[in-house]
């Protein structure tokens, strides 16, 4: 196709308005091309292409892992080596999920038979058989370690149990897989061992909790999604083994979570006491801390035909709907006022929840979200881990989340839209131009700036690369019939069938609670009654949601909406109210009204009703939330303020902006380093400031131990390795959702690089004094002087002009040499006096200007005097 160019089109004598009008048509008619190309159905051929395509980048990944950092856990893919646990640097609870059992090997088995890669798939069950070994004195995250090692154990076993059926393939296994598994859920049963029945969210492999040289115990809290998380696991593994005892366990969890609902709004919170049950963080919503516990109820009773987990699934659903869901946009809400937002930002694990909706048949709102994120990427190229409401980046990180894969999957099976594919298709080429290193796949560090991050999560394995080969392959090219399976959390195949498979166990039926009931209830939704011939439903939804982030569009303002609300005379303070606000209200009676809308809404003219005009836009450019740059000065000897470290501050706690001087304070270490719970060494932290490492709970948590311990300030350090204020932007950190009012202490946030400065200097100096402040206050720090520069050539006999009144530095080119000259010119009015005067050029011969001024140009060497 020949490519059209504006300016070919234009020609003399063409008016401004023809001009504009050609660019115009010619910007709609690309724009038009791309919608085409987004809609048109794909061929055969171009879906086999990419497939294969999806191949060759998992066994890039794949291969990459296996050849550089098997059997460690997870593969560094910037570093061509394993992480192993222990040999580098702690990232905090990020490193809870490894646990010296090949990680990815297992998180991967049932992968490659999806991915019909049988030979490797043998390969990898015997390298597990052979080294894998599950009694290691570590510390784990239960969640993680029962999702991806459990679950990866089950889903392999499933499927070496139906190769080895059919009699082709893995004639040698002998249920291997579900010995290790039964052999990890007894070591992960301990966790269970509380008052209440809510897990600990913390194990160790070999020592459990209780023994002394557990390390692990002394937790309180743990995460919703972390203790409902639980059920599709341990119920297989319960009907697989015939142990019913790991199916009571989830089930009893699941039975506390949902008796601790907030009755009032059927919500739950993110965080509980795991001891007394009492919610230690209250607000709720579908992405971080709580996601897969909705997800587990749903699929429980899919794979284990029990009414009680859709009776509370659908409960919970109306709840969500109507007080979370804000289509297109998935909010945080308070759980006992769920009117209340109590965050302006979502996180990208909420991207799984339109595929959820899929499975409930509620697709009309599973299309919007979707498409809502689909935009997200497109501006950013990837989810950032966080963004705002205004599609601004929150938080910039990108972990190769799959969670947006898996939505898009869920609705092209259930549209058979084939706008879906080419959503895949983006996510497929965007991992190849912009994750892809030469061992592996990174993940994003920061979206903003495409910076890598030294890491690969085994989940990019397990689900990312399942979900995009389902997505483009049909039934015939399958080697398992998908429809037999329902996937885990972790993306992990556990058979429909167990349904059918029965143990004895406790369960707790679900009190009656009024709720209205549909046609979809109790099935799985069916595309014949959804799509009846009319396969372009979910693109009649989309358009709405099209241009949301304005990327794709030129920007035009949203119409103005008016809303009409009955204030009379007698009750103004509502008026006033509103205008503290910064609500403008004008009196009907002021406005000019056409007869249309004055007979469609009769009652107009009433006395005392007002119009207030509410005014929506899309920015034409993303900007930023502004963030002061803070500083961490190191002034005590050798530094003497010379040491300036750029931090980040905290939108709760002491605001140093209004602190003329800053805040200075010795540092110390706090112990434990993470800070998430009693300070053990609160008499070495009193009064001074601690340094406290990112993760395992939220900031606001650290900062209320740490008060309490009666530190006079906190200096948080990134976690995360290789981290820098130069490739990653600042951030304000923010509170837990809760008021954080009675944080009073001054808190700022140091990356890794300009962490491991101070830490060293702790190390190696033990008293060091810092202070902590705004950058621009920075000691030693002096704003520039403003100056007019003049540059002229006197000749010679010539008069002096005069400059505009001033201080003003002047270079006066003369025959011999450059002089610098600093000259009132309003004292003695305007006699220019010249106060000193410096030789700039020292040679003597040949031309004078240039080398003069490449003299005053160039930079003093080390030791000279400029």
């Amino acid at each position: 196709m020949r490519r059209l160019d504006a300016k070919s089109l234009r020609k003399p004598g063409l008016c401004f308005g023809t001009d504009m009008l050609l660019k115009t048509l010619l910007i709609a008619s690309l724009l038009g091309w791309v919608n085409c190309l987004e809609n048109q159905s794909m061929t055969p051929e171009e879906k086999t292409n990419i497939r294969n395509q999806i191949l060759e980048m998992f066994d890039h990944a794949y291969g990459s892992y296996m050849k550089y950092a098997y059997p460690a856990d997870e593969l560094m893919p910037l570093s061509c080596k394993g992480r192993v646990r222990g040999e580098e640097p702690n990232r905090g609870d990020i490193d809870d999920s490894l646990g010296k059992f090949s990680l990815t090997l297992i998180d991967t088995l049932d992968t490659l038979v999806v991915l019909n890669k049988l030979d490797e798939f043998d390969d990898a069950v015997k390298k597990a058989v052979r080294d894998v070994r599950l009694d290691n004195d570590v510390v784990v995250s239960v969640f993680e370690t029962n999702i991806r090692v459990l679950g990866g154990l089950l889903g392999g076993h499933v499927m070496a149990d139906l190769l080895r059926q059919r009699g082709e393939r893995m004639q040698w296994y002998r249920d291997e897989l579900l010995h290790m598994a039964v052999e990890l859920g007894h070591r992960l049963i301990p966790a269970f061992n509380t008052s209440s029945g809510l897990p600990y969210p913390k194990v160790n492999l070999r020592y459990g909790i209780l023994n002394p040289l557990s390390r692990t115990g002394t937790e309180s809290d743990t995460c919703t999604a972390c203790a409902g998380t639980m059920i599709l696991e341990f119920a297989a593994l319960s009907r697989l083994s015939g142990e019913s005892v790991f199916e009571e366990h989830a089930r009893k969890a699941l039975d506390v979570l949902w008796e601790r609902r907030q009755r009032g709004s059927d919500l739950v919170g993110t965080v509980i006491n795991i001891h007394n049950g009492e919610w230690v963080r209250k607000d709720s919503g579908v992405g971080a801390g709580i996601d897969s516990y909705y997800e587990y109820l749903m699929k429980a009773y899919i794979l284990l035909g029990d009414d009680t987990f859709l009776q509370r699934f659908n409960i919970h659903y109306s709840a969500i709907m109507k007080y979370i869901s804000q289509p297109p946009l998935l909010l945080n809400v308070h759980m006992h006022n769920p009117t209340v937002s109590v965050r302006s930002w979502m996180d990208s694990l909420l991207a799984f929840f339109p595929g959820l909706q899929v499975l409930t048949g509620d697709l009309k709102p599973a299309i919007e979200t979707h498409e809502m994120l689909y935009q997200v990427t497109k501006q950013h190229k990837f989810l950032p881990e966080a963004f705002t409401t205004e599609f601004r980046v929150h938080w910039g990180q990108h972990l190769l989340r799959p969670e947006f894969a898996e939505s898009t999957y869920y609705l092209y099976k259930a549209t058979g839209d084939p706008y879906y594919l080419r959503v895949g298709q983006s996510i497929v080429e965007k991992l190849n131009a912009f994750a892809r290193v030469p061992c592996g796949f990174a993940a994003v560090q920061d979206v903003r700036t495409g910076t890598h991050e030294d890491r690969m999560d085994s989940f990019f394995l397990a689900e990312m690369f399942k979900y995009l080969y389902l997505l483009f392959s049909e039934k015939s090219q399958l080697p398992i019939n998908m429809d037999d399976y329902i996937f885990t959390t972790e993306a992990h195949l556990l058979p429909v069938s167990l349904s059918t498979t029965q143990v004895t166990v406790q369960t707790n039926v679900t009190a009656p609670v009024a709720h209205d009931e549909d046609l979809f209830t109790h099935s799985c939704p069916s595309t014949e009654t959804l799509f009846p011939n009319n396969p372009t439903f979910a693109k009649t939804i989309r358009d709405g949601y099209k241009y949301l982030t304005g990327v794709g569009r030129a920007f035009t303002p949203l119409p103005i909406r008016e809303i009409e609300l009955p204030l009379h005379d007698s009750g103004m303070e509502p008026v006033e109210f509103l205008k503290s606000m910064g609500i403008s209200l004008t009196p009907l009676n002021d406005f000019t009204l056409g007869d249309s809308i004055a007979q469609s809404v009769p009652n107009l003219k009433h006395k005392g009703v007002f119009r207030v005009k509410l005014v929506a836009e899309v920015s034409q450019t993303i900007e930023e939330e502004l963030v002061v740059p803070h500083a961490v000065q190191l002034i005590s000897p050798p530094f003497l303020g010379r040491a300036v470290l750029t931090a980040g501050p905290a939108k709760f706690g002491m605001d140093l902006t209004k602190q003329e001087h800053g805040v200075k304070g010795t540092i110390v270490k706090a112990s434990p380093y993470t800070a998430c719970g009693p300070i053990e060494n609160a008499a070495e932290v009193k009064g001074r400031i601690a340094l406290a490492l990112r993760g395992d709970c939220m900031f606001a948590a650290k900062a209320r131990w740490l008060q309490q311990a009666g530190a006079g300030g906190v200096i948080f350090i990134d976690h995360r390795e290789g981290s820098n204020s130069e490739e990653t932007p600042l951030f304000q950190m923010v509170g837990d959702g809760d008021s954080t009012e009675d944080i009073t202490l001054p808190l700022v946030f140091l990356f890794s690089r300009e962490g491991a400065v101070l830490t060293s200097a702790l190390e190696e100096h033990h008293n060091v004094d810092v202070l902590l402040l705004p950058k621009e206050r920075q000691l030693g720090h002096e704003k520039p002087v403003s100056m007019n520069i003049k540059l002229r050539l006197r000749e010679e006999g010539g008069s002096e002009g005069r400059a505009a009144p001033g201080t003003t530095l002047e270079l006066v080119l003369e025959d011999d040499e450059v002089l610098l000259k600093e000259t009132d010119e309003e004292e003695l009015g305007g006699k220019q006096q010249s106060q000193r005067q410096q030789v700039c050029s020292q040679g003597r011969t040949g031309p004078r200007s240039t080398d003069s001024l490449q003299a005053l140009n160039s930079k003093p060497e080390p030791g000279t005097n400029p």
